[in-house]
Order: structure tokens, then C-alpha cells, then sequence
């Protein structure tokens, strides 16, 4: 990737997170760079997941209210149907 794509960013941190930042890097042998991005993938991969599953649950809900709907209505008709074939059976006795 060339440089062209890339924008550097600069940002501070409090002493606490940098200090378990470098110790992380230090026990992977890598850099704060790597684990910034590697940190930011993890994050935006996370936070995808997250939406994903909330749109889902959204869904299942909003079907939820559909899909009793309609077993309401089945139920209702199954109910007048019934009431009509109790009628065709006492015209046949």
C-alpha cells in the first residue's frame, strides 16, 4: 500500500493504557503502530458484529409482530371454518 492511502494520525493516551500498550507490545515484539492497528481492526470488526446483531434482533422482533398477526388471522379463520363444517355435519345427522 503506498503511502498515496495512508494518513497518519497522532493522539495521545493516558499513562495507564500506554503503559499496558507497551508492555503487550513488548511481550509480541511488535510496536505501538501494529497494535494500533491491529486495536482499530479488532474494534471496527467488533462493532460490526455488534450492529449486525442488532439489526438482527430488531428484525426477529418486527417479524415477531407480523407473524402473530397472521397466526391470528389463520387462527380466525380455522375457528370459522370450524363453525361452518360443525353446521355441515348436523345437516347430514
Amino acid at each position: 500500500m503506498s503511502n498515496k492511502n495512508k494518513e497518519k494520525i497522532m493522539f495521545t493516551l493516558p499513562d495507564y493504557i500506554l503503559s499496558e500498550v507497551d508492555q503487550i507490545v513488548q511481550m509480541e515484539n511488535s510496536n505501538r503502530e501494529d497494535f494500533a492497528k491491529a486495536a482499530f481492526q479488532f474494534y471496527i470488526t467488533q462493532k460490526k458484529k455488534i450492529n449486525l446483531k442488532e439489526s438482527m434482533i430488531k428484525g426477529y422482533k418486527e417479524m415477531a409482530k407480523i407473524n402473530l398477526s397472521l397466526a391470528e388471522l389463520g387462527m380466525t379463520d380455522d375457528v370459522s371454518l370450524d363453525d361452518d363444517s360443525e353446521g355441515d355435519i348436523a345437516k347430514v345427522e
